[in-house]
C-alpha cells in the first residue's frame, strides 16, 4: 500500500533529471588537498625512521615508544590514503579526455602517483614518500596549466 501511494507521488511530481561531471557538481578542485596529504606522509615517515627504540628493557619506555611508533603509522597510512583519494577525484572527475591532448603521459602520471600513495602505506620508506612529494608537484603544475595558471608550488614544511 505505502509503495503504491509512493509510486503515485513520484509519477505526480516527478524529478528534473540533471546532470554532473561528478558526484557533487560543486566544480571546485585543487591538488593543494592532495599535496597537504603527501606532505603529512613525508613528515611522518621523517618522524619514524628518526626514532630510537628504548636501550633498556623498562615497560614504560616501551609502552611510550610503541605508542608513539604507532600514532605516527597510522597517520603516515591515514593521509596516504587521503593522498589516493584525492589524486583519484582530480584524476577521474576534473580531468577530461580534451586535456590529454596537452599531457598525453596524464594517466601514467596519475597511475604511479596512486600506486606511490600504496607503497608509503605498506612501507617506511623516505625515498618512496619524496617520490610521491615530486609526483604531487608535477600533478600540481599539470593541473594549474590546465586552467591557465601557474601557481606556484609551496609547502607547509
Amino acid at each position: 500500500m505505502l509503495r503504491s501511494a509512493l509510486s503515485s507521488v513520484f509519477n505526480y511530481l516527478p524529478a528534473t533529471s540533471v546532470q554532473a561531471h561528478c558526484d557533487g557538481p560543486c566544480g571546485v578542485y585543487d591538488p593543494a588537498s592532495t599535496r597537504v596529504a603527501a606532505e603529512a606522509v613525508l613528515s611522518m615517515t621523517k618522524k619514524l625512521l628518526a626514532m630510537e627504540p628504548p636501550a633498556n628493557n623498562d615497560a614504560a619506555s616501551w609502552a611510550s615508544y610503541n605508542n608513539t611508533f604507532s600514532r605516527y603509522v597510522a597517520i603516515k597510512e591515514e593521509q596516504a590514503k587521503e593522498a589516493k583519494k584525492e589524486l583519484l577525484i582530480l584524476w577521474t572527475d576534473y580531468f577530461k579526455p580534451e586535456h590529454l591532448a596537452s599531457f598525453p603521459d596524464l594517466h601514467d602520471i596519475f597511475w604511479k602517483a596512486a600506486k606511490l600513495c600504496s607503497a608509503c602505506k605498506v612501507n617506511i620508506d623516505q625515498e618512496k614518500a619524496e617520490e610521491l612529494m615530486q609526483a604531487v608537484e608535477q600533478i600540481h603544475h599539470i593541473f594549474w596549466k590546465s586552467k591557465g595558471r601557474a601557481d606556484a608550488w609551496i609547502t607547509a614544511s
